[in-house]
């Protein structure tokens, strides 16, 4: 429970981290939180002995493939994340994260060919409800929710079809990326732009503690994922976007009107719904089981 409590804390507080970046271009974080992330978990690789399994992953051109596509949807996803942040749109991406429970939903009935239950069906409903009020309040789609969500949510989709190690599979993604990562570098460098060649010693540490922050994170909710059960990890992961939402209002000010007011609260009576029904969902087996399964 405390790693994943540590894993969606850190997640939520990351808003904090990037608007000290404030300044360097979207393009050029993305570009270093890929290449110090590879770079910490070739260390932690290294440290923990892993290289086998990790190689063995590797030689797969299946594994190799679906990571490929996943690391960019991942960068995608980092991506507008960054920009979201940087451009005093906290409030939106946290839509977006809070959203994805329901963009996972739709995805296993339009790809999975999954069934809903009636809660289900229902929560979909009302979430749709949200996007529309949210689409008239701002006078647009909330695009970027809608992207942040869809892209992580086929993130998880492809590294569920892997099904490999945390940290192999994020070394491979970002061993991936790491290429073309190091040639956007490369050329803010040429231009003279460079965030750690002209943002002086704090900016370049930050850039370069992107790795850590990046990683830490994401061993955390490994850990968790795989020592609680996957219905109070659902919970917990809504400890995220409910930090950003915080950090939206309270600390960057950004500006609530009534009919956002209305659009949140109707995703959050979706997310409300949709929990109840996973629960009541997830102890109807449990009972069944006991009933069948023999003493």
């Amino acid at each position: 429970m405390l790693l994943g409590v540590v894993a969606y804390g850190l997640w939520g507080l990351f808003p904090l981290y990037f608007h000290l970046l404030d300044g360097i271009s979207p393009v050029e974080i993305v570009a270093n939180r890929v290449v110090w992330s590879l770079v910490f978990l070739v260390i932690l690789t290294t440290a923990t002995r892993s290289w086998a399994r990790t190689l063995l992953a590797a030689r797969s051109g299946r594994n190799v493939g679906l990571l490929g596509l996943a690391a960019a949807f991942l960068a995608l996803n980092w991506g507008v994340y960054v920009w979201a942040v940087v451009t005093d749109q906290v409030l939106e991406a946290s839509l977006g994260y809070f959203i994805n429970p329901l963009v996972s939903v739709a995805m296993g009935v339009v790809l999975l060919r999954e069934r809903l239950r009636t809660g289900q069906w229902v929560a979909v409903a009302v979430a749709i409800a949200a996007v529309g009020v949210l689409t008239i309040s701002y006078g647009r789609p909330p695009w970027i929710s809608i992207v942040l969500a869809i892209s992580f949510g086929i993130y998880g989709l492809l590294k569920k079809q892997v099904g490999i190690g945390s940290v192999e599979s994020l070394t491979i993604e970002t061993a991936v990326l790491a290429p073309v990562a190091l040639v956007v570098m490369a050329w803010f460098a040429i231009q003279g732009t460079s965030g750690i060649a002209t943002g002086g010693v704090r900016t370049g540490i930050l850039l370069a503690l992107l790795g850590l922050v990046t990683a830490l994170p994401l061993l955390a909710f490994g850990g968790a994922a795989t020592r609680i059960p996957l219905s109070t990890l659902g919970l917990l992961q809504y400890m995220t976007p409910v930090l950003q939402f915080l950090l939206g209002v309270v600390v960057f000010g950004e500006v609530m009107t009534t009919s956002r007011w209305i659009g949140f609260l109707l995703v959050w009576i979706s997310l409300v719904i949709m929990s109840i029904d996973g629960l009541r969902h997830s102890r109807s087996r449990t009972t069944a089981l006991e009933v069948i399964e023999p003493d």
